[in-house]
Order: structure tokens, then C-alpha cells, then sequence
């Protein structure tokens, strides 16, 4: 069978290693924590994540990097951003020379702003293909077996058609892109609108405002990819409007939850203290707005988002804001 490591057991992690299985691979999925790795291998469902989806007997669940790695020439990296430059320094002595690395995270190293790709490039160098895989697809959907879209970047196209090959079924399709940097930012900034949608919703401020703020907030994300070096068409795509769509109205996305708790006057730390799972836009914000600073780029949406996450302002007036701001032509 064809051999596949997924580095990272939440709920992206699993879904993503009980697929490959059952497209013919044989699997291994790190869980860095070994009481749940212990878990997961003996229940044969992951208990913290998607408890509903049962491991098919081709994911073998392990908390050793080295035991993970043996032998694997395709490897998902699906841990949180802030964890991510850790595993890939520990994973990189035991990566297979030529190792296709997938990375299916999204979103900035808060301290560099490096997107995830570069994290890979400068903690195993560029011996190993990488490909980028981003889009509309919430967890336990893919679990389920729901039709989904994604999109999959690299500057190596064999390596695209390889993870493309790969990847697919009959719910599963993946289109390919060249556009790494354009795929990379739409996916990362997407979470900070997402939780400026579930503030709107919170608040009540109704349909209008959240149509009103999706579109001038994949204005927001096609001008800072397009600033960085990225291609304003890729934002229109599946990893830029699609993924935006649905994670600013889709009642599973973690970041509008946390918008939408906002709203209803909960604390920042109370709200991320009480999910399970990483909120990739709480860290993303700041790094984005720095980001948008090194290009030049005006993000009123993002900056407005970073007063409220920082405590600096209230939600209604983090609105206010954004609405009496000096009014100007849509495409400026």
C-alpha cells in the first residue's frame, strides 16, 4: 500500500488521515500526546475530535515522530501555526530524502509572519517538494464523506499532481495552482474576517452588514496577497472566496464562534479558554496587520479586529468605525 504521515491529531489531522486511508493508504498519525495517542489506538476514534468517526483499521495512531516518519515519502503537517516551526525542526532528521511535505494549516507565524511553506523551507530546507492545501473544508465534513473542493499550491507541479493523484475520490476533488503565496494568505486572512462576521451576527446588525463585510473583506485579503507577490485571481477562487463564505457563515467555523462570543460580551481569554480546538485568526490577526504594514497595505477590517482582540475597543465601536471611515470608490 501507499504510505502517508499525518503530523497533528485534532480535528483537521484526523479527518485527513482517516481519508487517506480510505482512498488506499496505509497511515500513521502522530498525536503529540501520548495518553491520547494510547486513547485513539485502543477506541479506534479520536475522543477529544470528531467522536462520531470511527479509524479505519489502516491508520495506525502513534505519539513517536520517528515511528510516524519511517518509511514515509508523503507527509500531512496539520498541527496550529504557533506549534508548527517546533515540529518541522524535530521532524526534519527523519524525513525520507525527497519527501513530499503537504502543509494543511492555516495561517502566519505570529513572530516572522512567515507563512507556513517558508516555515518548512527554513527548518528542512529545499530537498523536499511542498505543497499547499487549502479551502472551503470543515473537518468532520470530509470525515462524512461530503462532497468538498479544495485547492492545492506549489511551485513544483509534479509534486501538485502527485498530491492531486493522491488525494482524490468520489467526495474529494482537488484543483491545482501555482499561486503558493495567494493560496497561503487568503487561507490565513480569512480567519480574522471570520471573526468580524461572527460579530456582526452577534451583534445583530443583520444580512446586509455581513454581505457587506464578506465582500469588502476579500477586498482586504486580494489586496495584501496581491501586494506580497501573490495573484489577485486566486482570491476569487476556493482558498479566498470559498473558504471565506464559509467560514464567515458556516456554524461550524471556530473563528465566527469566537466573534460571535465576543459580541455577546464574553472575554477574549474566557472564549479561547473554552474551545477545544485553535482559532487560527485570534493569533493571525496582529501578524496580519504587521504584515499589511510591511506592504503598505491598508486592512481596516483586520486593524479594527486587532482593537477588539486587544481589548482597546468594544465591539459596536470597532463598527462604528469601519462604517464612518472616509468613503471612497469600491475599487480604489
Amino acid at each position: 500500500m501507499k504510505r502517508a504521515a499525518i503530523l497533528g491529531a485534532g480535528s483537521w489531522g484526523t479527518a485527513l488521515a482517516v481519508h487517506l486511508a480510505r482512498v488506499g493508504h496505509d497511515v500513521s498519525l502522530l498525536a503529540r500526546d501520548s495518553g491520547l495517542a494510547s486513547e485513539m489506538a485502543r477506541r479506534r476514534v479520536n475522543p477529544a475530535y470528531l467522536t462520531e468517526i470511527e479509524l479505519p483499521d489502516t491508520v495506525r495512531v502513534t505519539s513517536s515522530l520517528s515511528d510516524a516518519l519511517a518509511g514515509v515519502d508523503l507527509t500531512v503537517v496539520a498541527v496550529p501555526s504557533h506549534g508548527y516551526r517546533h515540529m518541522m525542526r524535530a521532524a526534519r532528521p527523519y524525513l525520507l530524502s525527497g519527501a513530499t511535505i503537504v502543509s494543511a494549516t492555516k495561517g502566519l507565524e505570529t513572530d516572522t509572519l512567515c507563512r507556513m511553506s517558508q516555515v518548512i523551507g527554513e527548518e528542512v530546507g529545499d530537498g523536499h517538494p511542498v505543497v499547499v492545501l487549502s479551502g472551503p473544508s470543515f473537518a468532520i465534513e470530509v470525515a462524512r464523506c461530503q462532497p468538498t473542493a479544495v485547492v492545492v499550491a506549489s511551485a513544483d507541479l509534479r509534486a501538485t499532481e502527485r498530491v492531486q493523484e493522491e488525494f482524490r475520490s468520489p467526495y474529494f476533488r482537488l484543483y491545482g495552482s501555482s499561486d503558493v503565496i495567494g493560496v497561503e494568505l487568503a487561507g490565513a486572512i480569512k480567519n480574522v474576517i471570520a471573526i468580524a462576521a461572527g460579530v456582526v451576527e452577534g451583534v445583530g446588525l443583520g444580512q446586509n452588514a455581513l454581505a457587506a463585510l464578506v465582500t469588502r473583506g476579500l477586498a482586504e485579503i486580494a489586496r495584501l496577497v496581491t501586494a506580497a507577490g501573490g495573484r489577485r485571481e486566486t482570491t476569487a477562487g476556493l482558498s479566498g472566496l470559498g473558504d471565506l463564505v464559509l467560514t464567515c457563515t458556516g456554524t461550524l467555523s471556530r473563528n465566527r464562534h469566537v466573534g460571535l462570543e465576543l459580541a455577546r460580551g464574553r472575554s477574549l481569554e474566557d472564549v479561547v479558554s473554552g474551545m477545544k480546538m485553535v482559532a487560527e485568526g485570534v493569533k493571525t490577526t496582529d501578524a496580519a496587520l504587521a504584515l499589511g504594514a510591511r506592504y503598505n497595505v491598508e486592512l481596516p477590517i483586520v486593524a479594527q479586529m486587532a482593537e477588539v482582540l486587544g481589548g482597546r475597543s468594544g465591539v459596536r465601536a470597532a463598527v462604528e468605525a469601519l462604517m464612518l471611515r472616509p468613503q471612497r470608490t469600491e475599487t480604489a
